[in-house]
């Protein structure tokens, strides 16, 4: 019996609060659908203050309601995961109020919600870019807040995708060697790139032996004549290798590749 009260006053809340946002919706008082939706964002209905304050943010333009009613929109739908509205509201907060109450917070979960949407790797890295664009600005702006360490740490983290998704592609080519061309060579320039623009990436060690396995292959499958110039190119390439990384994960199989060029060059 207990239970079935219970469940019934549960009903009657929810019914009860349904029926007041459809009567606040309806409403045409700005500041009561404002009240509204700050008590609906409390209360973890991002949909319902996400809405209200649609309706609202343009009207309280100009009064003393504006800068709170357009952060709490974006941050309405940040709440909700749909980051790309919510950073769209924010840039368009700070671009108004760029000395406003909530600008340093608006800067920084305009890019931190382009950071959780970022794609995996081998997908289109628009998002990606626009996190760092917008990560950068925050950390440009407000070098000392409490939140440029986690933004540091999110440009480190999409930053390190990106060069995932030049591995995957240097890889490729690697894979794909004499087919239809060079690819080797292909394989080195795209590597050799993504070591240059993310110089301080975790991927380092990954790239220099792709560069290194991808010389070897193509001085390996070049005509005699060329072999020699080639494999002192490898040769020099396995010193640069080892004296980053001595005792690193590739090591033997970079050893390897020395023996082999060895072979190949005249003392």
């Amino acid at each position: 019996m207990r239970k079935n009260i219970l469940i019934i006053l549960a009903l009657t809340v929810i019914l009860t609060s349904c029926g007041e946002y459809n009567k606040v919706l309806k409403s045409g008082d700005a500041n009561y659908k404002f009240e509204f939706a700050k008590k609906a964002f409390e209360e973890r209905k991002y949909v319902q203050a996400a809405t209200l304050l649609e309706d609202v943010v343009k009207v309280l333009k100009g009064t003393d309601k504006a800068e709170e009613s357009l952060y709490l929109l974006g941050l309405s739908y940040y709440e909700n995961k749909d980051y790309q509205t919510a950073s769209s509201y924010f840039k368009t907060y700070y671009t108004h109020y760029p000395k406003g109450k909530y600008t340093e917070l608006a800067r920084f979960y305009s890019g931190y919600g382009c950071y959780l949407d970022s794609p995996e790797p081998q997908l289109d890295q628009t998002e990606t870019y626009k996190a760092i664009e917008e990560l950068q600005k925050f950390l440009d702006y407000h070098p000392q807040s409490d939140k440029a360490p986690i933004a540091q740490n999110a440009i480190f983290e999409l930053q390190d995708k990106l060069v995932q998704k030049e591995i995957d592609n240097a890889q490729l080519y690697y894979n794909l060697g004499n087919y239809l061309g060079n690819n080797y060579n292909s394989a080195v320039i795209v590597a050799t790139n993504a070591l240059k623009n993310y110089p301080y990436t975790k991927h380092k060690e990954q790239l220099q032996m792709i560069i290194l396995k991808s010389k070897f292959q193509e001085a390996y499958q070049s005509v005699e004549e060329r072999k020699e110039e080639r494999f002192r190119s490898v040769i020099d390439e396995y010193y640069s290798f080892i004296n980053d990384y001595p005792d690193g994960k590739y090591r033997k199989e970079a050893d390897n590749i020395y023996k082999i060029a060895e072979r190949y060059v005249k003392d």
